[in-house]
């Protein structure tokens, strides 16, 4: 059974909370991607998670006041059936992946798609 690890992002774009919405839209496009985690300044910790949707729905100058603080995360050895299943549930399109509190990774409903295409 393939896990997080098997099919994870591991170069992660991220970017910091004080990142200004006009540098968030930049990175987005740039990298053909719709979201990031936020990290800490330290770079240490994923303290939110942002989206285009975030960007077009919610009104703040910097990341900080536009991410959804409330991260639902996995672990490398998620079975990417139970990640399939808290995306659909949670209604989101991304999942950080984290190892002893520090994040290795992103999982996205596209990494799942091609996973289940390779079976």
């Amino acid at each position: 059974m393939k896990t997080a690890k098997d099919i994870m992002t591991k170069e992660v774009i991220t970017v910091k909370s004080s990142t200004t919405r006009e540098e968030l839209a930049k990175i987005l496009a740039r990298n053909k991607i719709s979201g990031v985690p936020v990290m800490d300044e330290e770079g240490c910790c994923v303290i939110g998670v942002v989206t285009e949707a975030d960007l077009l729905q919610k009104s703040g100058a910097t990341v900080g006041e536009i991410m959804t603080k409330e991260v639902v995360s996995v672990s490398e050895d998620t079975p990417i059936e139970e990640i399939a299943k808290i995306l659909a549930e949670k209604g989101i399109k991304r999942v950080p992946v984290i190892k002893e509190g520090k994040l290795v990774g992103i999982v996205s409903r596209a990494d799942i798609v091609r996973a289940f295409a390779e079976k």
